[in-house]
C-alpha cells in the first residue's frame, strides 16, 4: 500500500471515542491486556505486540477522560483480505456495547470497503494452524 490509510475517528456513547491515529495508540496497554487477561495471547513477549500492532490497522477506544479502554486491529492488504483480531474492552467498562461499536468502526472504516473476505475467528472459513500460547511465548519475566 502506498501512503497512509486514512485517519478515522468516531464519538461512542458516554464520552467514548474510537480512533486509528496512529499517536494515541498505547502499545504498553494493549500488551498489559493480551499478555496478562486475554484467553488468546496470555504471554504473548511485548516485542511481538509491538511487531503486530506496527503492520496493522489500529483502533483504539478511549474513555471520556482519555485512557485507553479497549482495542481492535485489522490485519489487511488494504485490497482483498481483512482480518479483525485482538478485539477487547476492558472489563471495567463492558456493558456499554463498546465492543460492538469496536467491530462497527472496524467494519465501516473507508480502507476495508472493499476486501473481498473480511474474517473472524471461524476455523471452518479458512486455513488455520494453532499452537498454545505457552507453546509459543513460554511465560518469562514480564517487560
Amino acid at each position: 500500500m502506498i501512503g497512509e490509510p486514512p485517519r478515522y475517528q468516531l464519538d461512542v456513547a458516554g464520552g467514548y471515542q474510537i480512533s486509528t491515529d496512529p499517536s494515541r495508540m498505547e502499545p504498553l496497554a494493549v500488551w498489559a491486556f493480551l499478555h496478562r487477561q486475554s484467553d488468546w495471547a496470555r504471554g504473548i513477549p511485548y516485542d511481538m505486540v509491538a511487531r503486530t500492532l506496527a503492520a496493522s490497522l489500529n483502533f483504539g477506544l478511549f474513555s471520556p477522560d482519555e485512557e485507553p479502554v479497549g482495542f481492535a486491529r485489522v490485519v489487511t492488504d488494504f485490497g482483498k483480505f481483512a482480518y479483525l483480531w485482538d478485539v477487547y474492552v476492558l472489563p471495567e467498562h463492558l456493558g456499554r456495547r463498546l465492543g460492538r461499536a469496536l467491530v462497527r468502526a472496524a467494519l465501516a472504516h473507508p480502507v476495508l470497503a472493499f476486501p473481498r473476505r473480511i474474517v473472524l475467528d471461524n476455523p471452518a472459513h479458512h486455513l488455520e494452524r494453532r499452537q498454545s500460547a505457552e507453546t509459543l511465548w513460554p511465560r518469562g519475566p514480564a517487560v
